[in-house]
């Protein structure tokens, strides 16, 4: 068996074994989970509190884009407005 067969054959079976694994409804576990190490908890609290806080960061970011859109929109709208003034005035 040369080489490439070799390799052939190995892709094969993972491939196979991964189907079966998967028909089987087997989940992939972690390495921790592998070498039984614990759950960290205290780092999954911690990532949560970040998440929590980036989203609050988010969210006062879309409201201050959103606000400064409608903003800008009614200062165009009132340029418009004044130019027209103008225009009228003159003729």
């Amino acid at each position: 068996m040369n080489p490439f067969e070799f390799v052939l054959a190995v892709l094969i079976l993972v491939f196979a074994f991964t189907i079966i694994r998967h028909k089987l409804g087997i989940p992939v576990r972690s390495m921790r989970q592998m070498r039984g190490e614990p759950a960290n908890d205290e780092e999954n609290a911690r990532l949560k509190r970040q998440v929590e806080q980036l989203q609050g960061r988010i969210h006062v970011l879309e409201r201050i884009v959103t606000d400064r859109g409608v903003e800008t929109a009614s200062q165009i709208e009132a340029l418009r407005d004044r130019d027209q003034i103008g225009v009228e005035d003159k003729a």
